[in-house]
């Protein structure tokens, strides 16, 4: 039985452990999660009846797994800014990594099921039915479950993009013009 469930893993362990970091939103804390998950299925893999479902069984583990990280006290869940993790984070000159930090921005927005249901579908590219079979929820409430989540992320954007665009000078510039020459007729 051990062979059958390493050999059904092997299938899935890339896409899977990506999954968790992107869930978790960074490597170590989706290593962490790919692990915790991978033991509570390989103790529960004799009770999986389908063997044909492994991959959603999987899943949904980790996705339970993902929900009792954010179920446990806040304190625990509360890490101390020191000088070197706020110097870290705080700047990264270059533009490469500008939409990956959106992304992060965006989904730190979300509840854990909805950042689960965006990585799975809009990243992951899963279908609606294996989302609704994983959350077992019907495929009408998937889909404005996904539609609100976007919108919750739309509007996590907002300010930064908005504070990014450039002042126009030519609009300025444009404006004074047609002062000027509207004073002037």
């Amino acid at each position: 039985m051990k062979e059958l469930f390493w050999e059904m893993l092997r299938q899935e362990h890339r896409r899977a452990e990506s999954f968790c970091r992107k869930l978790c939103g960074s490597k170590d804390d989706g290593d962490d999660l790919y692990q915790e998950a991978l033991l509570a299925a390989f103790q529960g893999f004799e009770a999986l009846r389908d063997k044909q479902a492994f991959r959603n069984w999987l899943y949904s583990i980790i996705i339970r797994r993902y929900r009792n990280r954010f179920r446990n006290p806040w304190w625990k869940r509360r890490m101390a800014l020191t000088p070197e993790i706020a110097e870290a984070h705080s700047f990264d000159p270059t533009e490469r990594y500008d939409s990956h930090r959106w992304l992060e921005q965006a989904l730190k927005a979300l509840k854990t099921d909805e950042r689960a249901l965006i990585v799975l579908f809009e990243i992951e590219g899963w279908s609606i039915a294996e989302l609704s079979d994983i959350f077992g929820k019907p495929e009408g409430t998937i889909k404005a479950r996904l539609s609100r989540s976007r919108k919750k992320m739309r509007k996590a954007l907002v300010p930064s993009f908005s504070d990014r665009r450039p002042k126009s000078k030519m609009s300025e510039a444009g404006y004074a013009l047609s002062k000027s020459t509207a004073v002037n007729e």
